[in-house]
């Protein structure tokens, strides 16, 4: 299995920015943390960041026929990026949404989802582990489990 973990603005800055939210661990320490869960799991994985809408929209697009499925961490687009919604939508990946903070507990503007709206599963607020979980998750489901 090959699975797509697309990860949203700012995630860049993780260990730089609102260290109480997201922690002292760096975008590179959530990345080598994907492959090592993914490696555990049995399952090839490829990871993109991007802090350009468009480039997370193609990269959704490009995942037909590529992937099995896809685990996404929107970051500030979750809240506002419909554009994400419908890529989602339109390559009918089975995909998982991912949030390192409780956005449950944040701003209000925070509460809505469009991209969890074409989302199987939702982790929240799990910190790195949301990853792991996601990947599960999705290899279970991907199995028929």
């Amino acid at each position: 299995m090959n699975i797509l973990v697309l990860n949203g603005p700012n995630l860049n800055l993780l260990g730089v920015r609102e260290k109480g939210i997201y922690g002292e661990r760096s975008y590179d320490d959530l990345a080598a943390f994907i492959q090592s869960a993914a490696a555990e799991a049995g399952l090839q994985v490829d990871i993109f960041q991007s802090n350009h809408e468009g480039a997370l929209v193609d990269k959704i697009q490009q995942a037909l026929g590529v992937y099995d499925g896809i685990v996404i961490n929107p970051a500030a687009y979750t809240h506002t990026s419909i554009a994400i919604l419908d890529a989602l939508k339109a390559v009918n990946l089975p995909a998982v949404e991912v949030h390192l903070s409780d956005v449950t507990r944040r701003e209000p503007f925070r509460q809505v989802s469009y991209a969890g709206m074409a989302c199987i599963k939702s982790f929240i607020g799990m910190g790195f582990e949301g990853y792991r979980q996601a990947i599960l998750f999705l290899k279970g489901h991907l199995q028929g489990r």
